[in-house]
């Protein structure tokens, strides 16, 4: 991120070992309700802490730091504040928060930190200490991502909401002249029964703010909730059935100029030359500039590549004119590339390299030696875009040495840090409006779309500059999943039972250091009780444009671990179900998930054939991302052509305290079809430096009739003691294994390379 550099990290892995200063560490934390500057007020608004606002109409706005892109975050945090503060959803407005330290996202951070769920020992709770400090002093690391909106702010925004409440409560004691602890607050309204006496939250404002902060906030318990655990409608929904909300293509200031652009169709080419001498002569014209490629940004690795762009009236006129342009393309040193070679390589490297070992108990290698029998298989996953619905676009007014940026982005202080470097400005004055999100799963961290928009808004003499990719464009220079290959070794004793489990994956970090790669996460911290167990990484950057995806390293090893636990099963001449309920005999969260979803499935009775009288079977997964337990049951059956078709998916979720059962369902069902679409589908090949696919015809996502019925029940059953965990992205992880693991239940055949084809 902008100011997060590999001292802080180093400085907080000092901090986790006892070698900081003791005092300093020992302190607590900077608040996160005060920011460094006052926020500004509205007319009619009070400002009565760093998250909240309320007017004399009786609006409560809370200052949001997520960006909403399909998810319902939005809707989710609004109910965090509005549950505190005793007031309805439909009272609540948001207000985009600027870039203080209160709002970052600490625990998108914290939780990437190298421990294992469950380990509340002094290391872990020393260097979330150390590391939380320093979040709380860097600004700018505010960002939507890691299923981590509702985990980050449970803690916050429910303070900022009952800090306030305190507040207005106070105020109105103070007016009727009684003692506060006699009041009580309910739906936008202070009362005092005693005398029968009440006011509007927007009638005590003005007193509130005279109140001092509260230094100490109780929150409601979990038995006194009335809005978090209930279904709520979205608070978007309305802005998008009537056109009001606003994406980032939809962004119309005043003067708007608009570019489209042709990139190096090569992977991190550039122009050479070119000559828009016929473009310029076109109507509605305005420049015609080349474009050098842009790096990644800290998530990924590559450059996208260079290219040349029209800024024109209309977006019709600057489409024209770009097809107009002789173009010459230098292609570089990735020309060669092959995506298949890549994989050929990867699968080359576990062959001689035993990677970095994230978990080793120190005796597989003698447990494989002496083990009765072992197994070894090798399973690949590929390139795979984000393909958002939204493709790339950036408007931007470069006018009087500051900025003023639109942008659909997750990460608003990348965002706006990019941009200013790019116009060599101070950060200071770029002002930045975040809006809707069409779809991000990760693509949406990176700042080459808005670096590009600088760049030509710089040449547009004070006028706004809309860029808008094209979906050929989109497609084809995106920041894409790396490609995987992980070889899986296990050994049995002569009764079956499993000794020894070992893990080598290969594929990009994603530039990470080693100290924070996290390539082995689902696949180390696994909740499976090994005996023995190694699980190791071997980072092999390529010239590939790699970043995170939907689930991240999750995406790939939910694939590979479940998949060969079903293996394992099978040679241990076990039930799947039972034999990872035997693995998991000791986490009481994930056994209840795992009999959940065998009981709902029905795991076990017979499955009746399809209408049209072809069989069918069942397969199971369950894995663990973002702090969320979830588990999987697909039902498929095989064409007479050999395609693969999911006819039902049993989910069963624990993601602790469920704050909206909607927004729950919504989301798993979501991260399913995406799921799906890449297991089934999913697949970026590249030849000669040039990636194949270009648009939905050849890069299918699961059409509708092809989605399967999908059943969710959530499980609460430990919600009143486990916080909120992530639900965006842990419903893709078990889908893909979930059903290979029913394929070979119907045909014997194990597919272990996604997409999933059948021979």
């Amino acid at each position: 991120m902008p100011q997060l550099k590999r001292r802080h990290f180093v400085l907080g892995t000092l901090g986790a070992a006892g070698a900081l200063v003791v005092g300093w560490a020992a302190t607590p934390a900077a608040s996160r309700l005060v920011p460094g500057a006052p926020l500004p007020a509205g007319n009619g608004q009070v400002v009565l802490n760093g998250w909240v606002k309320v007017g004399s109409d009786d609006t409560v706005t809370l200052v949001m730091t997520q960006s909403e892109m399909g998810q319902g975050t939005h809707t989710g945090l609004a109910m965090l504040l509005a549950e505190e503060m005793d007031a309805a959803v439909s009272q609540v407005r948001l207000e985009q928060a600027g870039f203080d330290a209160i709002y970052n996202n600490q625990a998108m951070i914290l939780d990437a930190l190298p421990f294992r769920p469950g380990d509340e020992g002094f290391g872990k709770r020393a260097a979330h200490q150390v590391v939380g400090k320093l979040l709380r002093t860097i600004p700018g690391l505010s960002g939507t991502g890691g299923s981590s909106s509702v985990t980050d702010q449970w803690g916050p925004v429910r303070e900022a909401g009952a800090s306030a409440r305190l507040m207005l409560v106070g105020a109105a004691a103070a007016q009727w002249q009684v003692p506060a602890s006699e009041c009580r607050t309910e739906a936008g309204r202070v009362l005092h029964p005693a005398s029968n006496r009440s006011a509007r939250f927007g009638e005590l404002a003005a007193k509130a703010v005279q109140q001092p902060l509260p230094t100490a906030v109780k929150l409601k318990a979990h038995a006194d909730f009335r809005v978090i655990g209930q279904p709520q409608r979205r608070i978007d929904n309305a802005g998008k059935l009537n056109g009001t909300a606003t994406y980032g293509i939809d962004v119309l200031p005043p003067g708007l100029l608009y570019a489209s652009i042709a990139m190096c169709p090569t992977l991190a080419g550039r122009v050479a030359r070119f000559d828009a001498k016929a473009a310029e002569a076109l109507p509605g014209v305005r420049k015609v500039m080349a474009l050098e490629p842009v790096a990644a940004s800290l998530v990924g690795t590559g450059s996208t590549a260079g290219g040349v762009a029209v800024i024109a009236d209309t977006p019709y006129h600057a489409m024209r004119a770009l097809k107009q342009v002789d173009i010459d393309w230098d292609h570089g040193p990735a020309a060669s590339l092959s995506s298949a070679e890549m994989i050929d390589r990867l699968a080359r490297t576990l062959d001689a390299d035993a990677g970095n070992a994230r978990l080793d108990t120190g005796g597989v290698a003698a447990a494989l030696k002496s083990a009765a029998r072992t197994i070894e298989v090798e399973y690949r996953v590929p390139f795979l875009a984000h393909a958002t619905m939204e493709p790339m676009n950036c408007t931007v007014q470069f006018k009087d040495g500051a900025a003023t940026v639109w942008a659909p982005t997750q990460a608003p202080g990348f965002a706006r840090a990019a941009v200013a470097k790019a116009l060599g400005i101070d950060a200071e004055k770029v002002t930045l409006h975040v809006t809707y999100l069409g779809g991000g799963f990760g693509r949406r961290y990176f700042i080459d779309f808005l670096v590009q928009a600088a760049q030509l808004a710089r040449e547009a003499g004070g006028a706004p500059v809309q860029l808008i990719w094209s979906r050929e464009e989109d497609m084809t220079h995106d920041f894409y999943r790396p490609a995987y290959v992980a070889l899986c070794k296990a050994g049995f004793d002569a009764a079956g039972a499993l000794v020894a489990w070992q893990t080598t994956s290969a594929g990009s970090s994603l530039g990470a250091p080693s100290f924070m790669d996290n390539s082995t996460d689902g696949a180390w911290n696994t909740a499976y009780d090994f005996p023995q167990a190694r699980v190791a990484h071997v980072p092999v950057e390529s010239a590939v444009t790699t970043g995170i995806w939907r689930s991240v390293a999750h995406s790939q090893n939910g694939f590979f671990v479940e998949s060969f636990i079903d293996e394992c099963a099978v040679a241990a001449g076990k039930d799947p179900v039972a034999f990872r309920a035997g693995l998991l005999a000791k986490d009481a969260r994930h056994l209840a998930v795992l009999q959940r979803v065998a009981e709902l499935s029905k795991w076990g009775e017979p499955l009746a054939d399809g209408p049209d009288g072809t069989k069918r079977a069942r397969g199971v997964a369950i894995h663990r991302a973002f702090g969320s337990i979830v588990a999987q049951v697909a039902e498929v059956s095989v064409t007479p052509e050999r395609q693969i078709r999911v006819h039902r998916v049993v989910c069963v979720i624990d993601c602790g305290l469920p704050v909206n059962p909607n927004l729950i369902r919504q989301q798993m069902e979501g991260g399913i079809v995406f799921g799906l679409s890449a297991a089934l589908r999913g697949e970026i090949t590249v030849a000669r430096g040039q990636v194949q696919q270009s648009n939905f015809h050849d890069y299918t996502p699961l059409r509708i009739d092809e989605c399967p019925a999908i059943e969710v029940d959530i499980l609460a059953g430990t919600g009143a003691e486990v916080p909120p965990g992530g639900v965006g992205e842990p419903g893709t992880p078990p889908i893909a294994p979930a059903v290979a693991n029913a394929v070979f239940a119907l045909t014997g055949q194990r597919l272990r390379s996604l997409p999933l084809r059948l021979a």
